[in-house]
């Protein structure tokens, strides 16, 4: 896809964190630990249906609280640099989302997009066909909870080490203090447990973390599957999704996603912005979420069928 116009080359542009931006995201934080609180008043002070919608509020919550943390990595949230690791820290803990692993290795995302070197934090193979096994175990998989728990073990023994490239040894000391109080904070909701508050923990933190599981993919999923995943450009291997104001706030703009690998660092509020000049250029757009859902049931059950096709013809 060419760039050479002026208005495409617009959505590439840089554009620093100004004090609305500030604001915003401040705001936002306000509006998830609101909603936060709500959802545990719900699950600790409710009947049944009450504490059901407080649990699930909490899950979301914390799938919310990893989008914002998604901006503290690219640094578009403050105007200084220093606030966005302890928050991005903090907003990530509830889901043991660590900040600075998830960082290098998104940053790393954003560099080789198209490439065999392409990995995401969360990860999900774009490139291998779209199935309804495939989609099955994306939402209900505990892999990502198993693998934070051996990064956790090695962190506490000193080993981590980083395998999807270079990593600097100071960012390296970072992963493994986060992981070493990811460690203090599962420690302190097992004495808990032990000390009589198991049903809090139960409540506040291991079902609305299981729950979070299926949340997040749902979220994740549209970014680059049934795009041009061997293309390095942007407007190819990327998709951008109209949505409601409420899919843009829960997902902090990540459905404006071509919008944003095309220029990392522009504060998520602005993405909007350059939203039209996307729906235009982009290859891969979408007018809400249920229409992309809509378009991965027609692609799994395509596939389901040649296979069966398949399947028949060898016999």
């Amino acid at each position: 896809m060419s760039t050479d116009n002026a208005a495409a080359k617009a959505l590439f542009e840089r554009t620093r964190v100004s004090r609305n931006d500030e604001l915003v995201f401040v705001a936002k934080l306000a509006v998830a630990l609101l909603l936060s609180w709500l959802g545990g008043f719900l699950a600790l002070t409710s009947g049944l249906l009450g504490a059901s919608i407080g649990v699930l509020l909490l899950a979301a919550m914390y799938t919310h609280m990893v989008e914002l943390q998604h901006q503290c990595l690219h640094h578009s949230a403050f105007r200084s640099s220093s606030p966005h690791r302890p928050v991005g820290f903090l907003l990530g803990l509830p889901l043991l989302s660590a900040y600075s692993h998830y960082r290098v290795q998104h940053l790393q995302h954003h560099k080789y997009l198209g490439t065999p070197d392409d990995s995401e934090f969360f990860g999900f193979d774009t490139r291998a066909p779209l199935t309804w096994g495939a989609l099955l175990r994306g939402t209900l998989s505990p892999a990502r909870l198993f693998q934070v728990a051996v990064d956790v073990l090695k962190s506490c023994r000193g080993s981590w080490t980083y395998t999807m490239g270079q990593i600097a040894d100071r960012a390296r000391r970072q992963v493994i203090t986060e992981y070493r109080l990811f460690a203090l904070y599962i420690v302190g909701a097992a004495a808990l447990s032990v000390g009589g508050y198991g049903h809090a923990v139960l409540v506040l933190w291991v079902l609305p973390l299981l729950l979070s599981i299926p949340i997040h993919f749902l979220l994740e999923l549209p970014e680059h599957v049934l795009c041009e995943t061997d293309s390095t450009d942007v407007l190819r291997n990327t998709r951008t999704i109209s949505g409601s104001w409420f899919s843009q706030w829960f997902t902090n703009g990540n459905n404006f996603h071509v919008e944003h690998h095309a220029s990392m660092v522009v504060p998520i509020n602005r993405l909007q912005e350059r939203h039209p000049v996307a729906k235009e250029y982009a290859v891969h757009t979408d007018d809400s979420y249920a229409t992309f859902y809509l378009k991965i049931m027609r692609e799994a059950n395509r596939n389901r069928r040649q296979r069966r096709a398949l399947d028949t013809a060898v016999k």
